[in-house]
């Protein structure tokens, strides 16, 4: 029996459609839907369990993968299966993770799957601008206790036009990629990267994304009205206690309000906020901290929150005693690490980043393999936060999804600036070595510094900076806090992070959590980051204000040459011996790539000091060696022979010619050692393959004078005695004569 299918269609413009369907596959799942455009098709499946989790929190998983056969192409690697996600894979669930959890109620506990997987590729379509959609429409079709549909979109802008989910040849010529999580009524998710674009322009940008999510927010509802709606399921609540609530507000709050009014450090800020809390605990019994336990705890949070958030609204002040808009103090080092590339430690009050940097050739460049996407980078940037950081003592259990999406963001921050015509692979790594507030952009910052240090030569040098909003919609009060705590990111309605050089934006990431939150709010929000921004700059260029002009000594030094194809297999040699001995005895790295546009072959040469540098470019100029017809050249015996000298042009070490006993001097040469001898430096005249040898014939005698009345030997007539068929006819009779009888044979 054929399964009844249920079908929306959203129009993107320029002919090409989004479609949703669903009721064919995977219906035993809470929900599913298949999202497709051109070939492109993404299964999403949405499951929650029916009882809640032993946890005080929403236990969500958001699962992207994307199948190599979706692609008609087998993993890579030794064993032919999908393992673990990549980092775009991984990238795409934190953008979609971000979205859905907020909109779940705070007391779901319940075990919540999304699965969202990449079944046909296309080239024309980017598959991660369709998985909020995915994941949205599968839940708006299931009984799970959602507030509203969402969608996310990718927006472009190309020759001044913004363009929704482009194709990756357009996103190439675009100016802007940015990501936008929405629903119909709210922003609530900005992540992207920018080519030194202004506020406006940004939130132009986001404005245009959002339209296009309210569609698809529309198209998702009448999905669902269409399959039927299904009831909401009933879940059991958290406990709630009105009275407890009031009683524990009344002895937290000004207890609260007065230790941030204080201005304190982290630590001490922290050990008196936990004996407010143990205080409070302890003035129950012990029956009713068995039984109220959890609620205790919560609502002293609660109180604590609402105590904070009121200070920075009344009076302006923050935790820290700064003000909305004031900095944390900045100290900054250069070449700090003595073996590194490049090294530099950026600290911002409590917050610290030391960043190395790592230059390389091609051969080092980061391979990404995915279904819808292959390539490499030469520029990436690895960032790794260790739990000592927050003082914190904890598992390591491989690079975490933070730690990957925070080091995608601080990587988006810079790539742009690093010049096109940079004959380097740069590795940049960032290790947070304390955190307290937005170590990715410290990572920027730090990075950054490191780049000039390494001698990379950037465009301009960039800074970042955090940002919170606090706002009470009620008063119509509202707050923009610069350089936020980590405190500060948990209590606020938005964090913003925002990367720039002096001229304009280069990455963002944003979570809204506030509903409708205006645009004349973001855009004054972003104007303080910009001058914060600014601020953190002028620090970095303080400290190191471009560029060195060279690498480390000890560091390697990049030489790019081209050769025509013709001459590859010369430089490697057979089964790469060439090479292999050319780069041990020179100590340097060399590799060689073709470039398949002017088939050419492009040489990376990379080595400490020039020495080694120069011989490999030595015996390149040597291998494409080739004399002119003609020209005079300086040679230099390298071997003596019987009949003549093998000579090497000095300006080709390595290219040698035989200097043939008669071409050695005018007068007739019985030794060659009468004329030359080994380690002779002088020059011949080439001229090119001798007709009669059919080698390459080089004279020294043709550039001499001819001694005084010399006569030139008559040349030997070689037919001399020969009939018209070239048979030597000379005493062919006698010669007959002469001839000695055959003797018979016997048998």
């Amino acid at each position: 029996m054929i399964p009844k299918t249920y079908k929306e269609v959203i129009d993107l413009g320029d002919g090409r459609e989004i479609s949703i369907e669903t009721g064919k596959l995977a219906k035993q799942a809470h929900g599913s839907v298949v999202v497709q455009s051109g070939k492109c098709m993404l299964l999403c499946t949405v499951v929650s369990n029916y009882h809640s989790a032993d946890v005080d929190f929403l236990p969500l998983t958001v699962d992207y993968r994307e199948k190599f056969a979706a692609a008609g192409r087998y993993p890579g690697g030794f064993f032919k299966r999908e393992a673990r996600p990549s980092d775009g894979e991984v990238l795409t669930m934190r953008l979609v993770d971000r979205v859905l959890r907020p909109l779940f109620p705070k007391d779901y506990h319940s075990e919540t799957q999304v699965m969202i997987q990449l079944m046909s590729h296309d080239d024309d379509v980017m598959p991660d601008a369709m998985a909020g959609l995915a994941a949205s429409a599968a839940i708006q079709l299931s009984d799970f206790p959602f507030e509203c549909a969402i969608s996310e979109v990718r927006v472009a802008r190309v020759n001044g036009e913004f363009v929704i989910n482009p194709t990756r040849a357009q996103l190439a010529e675009s100016d802007i990629d940015m990501m936008i999580g929405a629903s119909a009524d709210s922003v609530m998710m900005v992540e992207g990267e920018m080519d030194e674009i202004s506020e406006e322009e940004m939130t132009e940008a986001i404005k245009a994304a959002h339209e296009a999510i309210k569609v698809q927010c529309a198209a998702q509802i009448r999905l669902a009205e269409a399959v039927g709606k299904k009831e909401v399921r009933e879940y059991e609540p958290e406990r709630e206690d009105e009275d407890l609530a009031k009683k524990i507000h009344d002895m937290v709050y000004d207890k609260t309000y007065a230790i941030a009014k204080a201005g304190s450090a982290k630590h001490e800020r922290g050990a008196a906020f936990s004996e407010i809390k143990e205080e409070v605990f302890n003035s129950f019994s012990e029956e009713e901290q068995d039984d109220l336990g959890k609620l205790i705890h919560k609502y002293v949070a609660k109180a604590q929150k609402e105590a904070i958030r009121n200070l920075t609204l009344d009076e302006g002040l923050r935790l820290d005693g700064r003000k909305t808009d004031e900095v944390r103090p900045i100290w900054c080092e250069v070449d700090y690490l003595p073996s590194t590339h490049g090294s530099a430690i950026f600290t911002r009050g409590e917050t610290q980043a030391l960043a190395t940097v790592t230059l390389g050739t091609s051969r080092d460049s980061n391979q990404i393999d995915m279904p819808s996407y292959e390539g490499e980078e030469r520029f990436y940037l690895h960032y790794n936060f260790p739990p000592f950081s927050t003082g914190e003592a904890r598992p390591i259990r491989g690079t975490s999804r933070r730690e990957v999406g925070h080091g995608n963001l601080a990587q988006r921050a810079l790539k742009g600036m690093i010049p096109e015509d940079c004959p380097y692979t740069v590795r940049v790594v960032s290790e947070v070595l304390e955190s307290n507030g937005s170590s990715s952009m410290a990572t920027v910052c730090s990075g950054t510094m490191a780049l000039m240090d390494a001698g990379v030569q950037m465009t301009k040098p960039v800074s970042g900076i955090a940002m919170g909003l606090i706002s009470d919609a009620d008063s119509g009060k509202y707050a923009v806090l610069s350089d936020i705590l980590g405190d500060e990111d948990h209590l606020g309605d938005m964090d913003f992070k925002v990367t720039g050089t002096a001229d304009g934006i280069t990455a963002c990431q944003m979570d809204i959590k506030v509903k409708g939150l205006s645009y004349e709010i973001l855009v004054n929000a972003l104007k303080q980051a910009r001058d914060g921004r600014l601020h953190i700059l002028g620090k970095l260029t303080d400290t190191i204000a471009q560029p060195n002009a060279d690498v480390k000594e000890h560091a390697p030094t990049m030489v790019t040459r081209r050769i025509p194809n013709e001459f590859i297999g010369a430089l490697i040699g057979p089964g790469g011996k060439v090479i292999q001995e050319l780069q041990k005895e020179t100590e340097t790295t060399i590799v060689i790539n073709e470039d398949p546009v002017t088939e050419e072959g492009i040489v990376e040469i990379l080595g400490v000091g020039s020495k080694g540098i120069e011989a490999v470019e030595a015996k390149i100029d040597s291998l494409m060696f080739k004399p002119e017809v003609g020209s005079v050249y300086e040679v230099k015996v390298i071997k003596m022979l019987d009949f003549g000298a093998v000579v090497e042009y000095t300006e080709a070490p390595g290219n040698e010619v035989l200097l043939h006993v008669s071409e050695l001097a005018w007068e007739r040469t019985e030794n060659v050692s009468d004329v030359v001898n080994m380690g002779d430096v002088f020059d011949v005249k080439y001229f090119g393959i001798d007709s009669r040898t059919r080698k390459e014939k080089v004279s020294r005698k043709a550039i001499l004078p001819k001694p005084e009345g010399y006569v030139e030997r008559p040349k030997r007539d070689n037919n001399r005695g020969r009939d018209n068929r070239g048979r030597d006819n000379r005493n062919r009779d006698n010669r007959r004569d002469d001839r000695k009888p055959r003797e018979e044979k016997k048998y």
